[in-house]
């Protein structure tokens, strides 16, 4: 699919991938609102790219509370839509304190109910600086251009390669990055992946293991724990979420 929208200049482009896409949901996505109605129902894409959750920069028009959820009608430049927070039946949820008429920042995923697309809320913080709005606008672009590149550098090699380096294993073995920064084999592996991935919060712990099955959780930790005493990565939304310094 082929999301476009004029307001503000912007044109952007989110696939949606029905039930046969061969890849696996994961990792964060910046969107705008239309991006989110217009996509397929069998999921949000982005040129093949199969994305478990979404984040959207929108105004807070209404805040309707009940028992079970509370739902907040977003609205960005480009359409409106709402979102609902779960409240757990032990009240280990608390509802966060957001005041209507002020931006908010969601991550969630998208459902699909009766033909009407609504957002399942994972977090919701109130945004007290302009900045972020044009932030989040930036990564939207960032993320498409960033997507289509990626996309362009499988059809030409299956995967992304560097043409000065020699691999062991399926693992880079040395190349200039990795001289550099004095990684080599698996740990500029990991780097890699995570300098690449293409989300609001990093790479998570998961997804790093789901792409190194080759990788034990111990070995792997070891690698996380080394980049980041020399600087290389930090931890964002929690202690299992990453991202490259110089990303």
């Amino acid at each position: 699919m082929n999301d476009s929208f004029g307001a503000g200049g912007f044109n952007a482009t989110a696939g949606g991938g029905g039930a046969g896409n061969e890849n696996k949901a994961e990792g964060v996505l910046p969107l705008v609102i239309e991006q989110v109605l217009e996509s397929s129902d069998g999921g949000i894409s982005l040129f093949g790219h199969q994305y478990a959750m979404i984040t959207l920069v929108a105004i807070i028009r209404n805040v309707d509370y009940s028992s079970t959820k509370v739902t907040y009608q977003l609205e960005d430049h480009t359409g409106r839509i709402d979102a609902h927070l779960w409240i757990e039946d032990d009240g280990v949820t608390s509802t966060p304190s957001i005041v209507p008429q002020s931006y908010a920042r969601v991550v969630g995923s998208v459902r699909n109910q009766g033909g009407s697309k609504s957002i399942m809320i994972f977090k919701i913080d109130q945004i007290n600086s302009p900045n972020e709005v044009t932030t989040h606008l930036l990564e939207v672009l960032h993320a498409r251009y960033k997507g289509e590149e990626n996309s362009k550098r499988k059809v030409e090699g299956g995967f992304d390669t560097n043409a000065n380096a020699t691999s062991n294993g399926g693992f880079m073995e040395s190349d200039s990055v990795g001289a550099s920064l004095g990684l080599n084999g698996k740990q500029l592996a990991v780097y890699k992946a995570i300098k690449s991935h293409v989300s609001d919060i990093g790479i998570s712990r998961k997804e790093l293991q789901a792409k190194f099955s080759h990788i034990s959780p111990s070995e792997m930790q070891s690698i996380i724990d080394h980049m980041g005493q020399e600087g290389m990565i930090y931890t964002t939304v929690d202690t299992d979420h990453f991202f490259c310094v110089d990303a």
